[in-house]
């Protein structure tokens, strides 16, 4: 049995909202067609995906299965119609996503000594964007920040650095040359994924604020409603007034990667995987020479 992939897709509209009536209406479909495709689905899978009553609709536990397994499929789908689409224009290029504070371009150059002829071309990327973006093909490689969710990827260290504390300009630690675990206990943390990862051993309070990117983050910190923590690298690309970045080196260091997926075959990708480990401790170096110089290399 061949799984169709527009139902799948009609399956995780209505997952990602338990209701049909607005699945339809975003899928620009009549809600008796919706219905159907799901019970069709349901029909190719023998099993049941959700069940209905006037209390609303809820996943089985095969829908739940199905939700986590859908997602990756549909992105590796969509890798490969962006890769072929590439391929019929005889493009050569090469799309390298980064998080903010990593220079690009020790490896884009070395690579290019080898590739003369490949477009490298870079984007930055969120924490909530980096596995996304590579599983689904919008970018080849990625420079990331961990922890992320390695399902699926093909994840090899390059160097650590330094995480720093941020704080509002006003708070008691802010100026400080350093300050430990303990003197952040307590402290609401503003952060871009479950409280869990955060970097401190030390159990402190969710002020409930969830970010998707720096920026954000930075706001309800100078706002005064937490703290946060950044790798050294990219406080030079964010240096406010009314924010204070504080080392706290009793901390692990923030750990930077490079990433693919795992089922890529790429030569290209490969050689500038090469040229990033070749390239690493340059790579390291030109991010904390613009900490500590304030300076910026361009990608």
């Amino acid at each position: 049995m061949d799984l169709d992939l527009r139902k799948l897709r009609y399956f995780l509209a209505v997952a990602d909202g338990l209701h049909f009536g607005r699945a339809a209406e975003e899928l620009h479909i009549a809600q008796p067609v919706l219905s159907r495709q799901i019970r069709a689905l349901e029909k190719d899978l023998g099993a049941s995906l959700f069940t209905r009553d006037r209390h609303g609709v809820e996943l089985t536990d095969a829908g739940r299965q199905l939700l986590a397994d859908a997602g990756p499929l549909l992105a590796t789908a969509d890798a490969v119609r962006r890769r072929v689409t590439v391929a019929a224009r005889g493009s050569r290029r090469l799309a390298v996503g980064f998080r903010t504070g990593i220079p690009v371009i020790p490896a884009a150059r070395a690579f290019a000594v080898r590739h003369p002829d490949v477009v490298v071309d870079v984007q930055r990327i969120e924490w909530d964007d980096q596995v996304p973006m590579l599983l689904d093909g919008r970018i080849d490689v990625g420079y990331v920040r961990l922890p992320i969710d390695e399902t699926g990827l093909r994840v090899t260290p390059l160097y650590t650095e330094p995480l720093m504390v941020v704080l509002p300009a006003g708070h008691r630690l802010a100026g400080k040359d350093e300050v430990t675990e303990a003197d952040l206990a307590d402290e609401p943390l503003v952060w871009h994924a479950d409280p869990s990862t955060h970097p401190t051993r030390r159990p402190q309070p969710d002020s409930g604020l969830r970010v998707r990117g720096v920026e954000e983050k930075l706001e309800h910190v100078a706002a005064g409603r937490g703290i946060s923590f950044v790798g050294r690298s990219e406080t030079v690309f964010y240096s406010r007034p009314d924010i204070s970045y504080v080392p706290v080196p009793e901390l692990a260091p923030d750990q930077v990667c490079l990433a693919m997926a795992a089922s890529r075959t790429s030569p290209l990708a490969d050689d500038f995987f090469a040229a990033a480990q070749a390239t690493a401790e340059i790579t390291a170096d030109c991010g904390n020479w613009e900490a500590h110089a304030g300076g910026r290399v361009e990608a």
